[in-house]
């Protein structure tokens, strides 16, 4: 036994990371797009497979070896916006994240998004951390602002013009406002999502930020998270929520009121 663990241990070791590899990599494709052509792809090309080598058909199999070769570019070119995420995710760890948000700031960024909620204000904010935000906050107004009640409630106004876009916190400051954020892709089943909530998890999605949205029919309070929405916070939980992402401690299992949108079991109207 000894001399066959000490043969054969590196093919143990590969076995666990390639098993670790196909696991993560199932529970990040599963809620996407992608999973359902990367199903379907697979089912054909099996199918083919089976049925060239049952019957012999030697064109088939001639084909089949022949595509392998651009199998990996069309992979990159259907899978362009999960393979982005999961580098976004990469560069985006405690050890390349020094932007952390000022926490009077935060504290009145809290205020302002429970006015909000008790007006029915709809808002999004999107917190910048590591990665920069400057190609989102390009499509809005630049404005440079230290973060005040009243000025959050101005740009979120519905008769301003601002009121629809999103809004770019950047060390403590308003940085951008208006911004037009990217629209999730995931597929939800849950038809009460609205493109706001859907916009603060396409931003979580493409960078590391974390984005705060206020509904505006029902006034909850939401966190959007590595593309994952967490519905219907008391501002307490959110507010620990955010230190729990900003130290680096944030856990889907126990993140409280989480949102599994690939459950689809959400039972409130956002």
């Amino acid at each position: 036994m000894w001399d066959f663990l000490t043969t054969h241990w590196r093919d143990g070791v590969e076995i666990l990371i390639l098993a670790a590899l196909a696991y993560h990599g199932y529970l990040f494709f599963r809620a996407t797009r992608g999973a359902r052509i990367l199903t379907g792809l697979l089912i054909l090309l099996l199918s083919l497979a089976l049925i060239s080598l049952l019957l012999e058909l030697e064109v088939i199999t001639w084909l089949l070896q022949r595509v392998s070769v651009f199998l990996a570019i069309a992979m990159v070119v259907l899978f362009q916006p999960e393979l982005r995420r999961v580098l976004a995710e990469l560069g985006s760890s405690r050890l390349f994240s020094f932007n952390r948000p000022d926490p009077e700031a935060l504290d009145l960024l809290m205020e302002a998004m429970q006015q909000l909620s008790s007006r029915r204000c709809g808002a999004l904010f999107a917190l910048k951390r590591g990665i920069d935000l400057k190609p989102y906050a390009e499509s809005g107004v630049e404005i440079d602002a230290r973060i005040s009640t009243e000025l959050i409630a101005t740009l979120f106004h519905p008769k301003t013009v601002l009121h629809d876009g999103g809004v770019i916190i950047d060390q403590g400051r308003i940085a951008s406002a208006g911004c037009v954020f990217p629209v999730s892709q995931r597929d939800i089943q849950d038809r009460a999502i609205g493109l706001r909530h859907r916009a603060g998890m396409g931003i979580t999605e493409e960078t590391d930020a974390i984005a705060l949205v206020v509904s505006e029919e029902t006034g909850a309070l939401s966190l959007c998270y590595q593309g994952k929405l967490e519905h219907d916070l008391e501002a307490d939980d959110l507010r620990q929520r955010i230190n729990e992402i900003l130290a680096g401690d944030a856990s889907d299992e126990d993140a409280p009121n989480k949102h599994k949108e690939e459950s689809h079991e959400m039972g409130h109207t956002i």
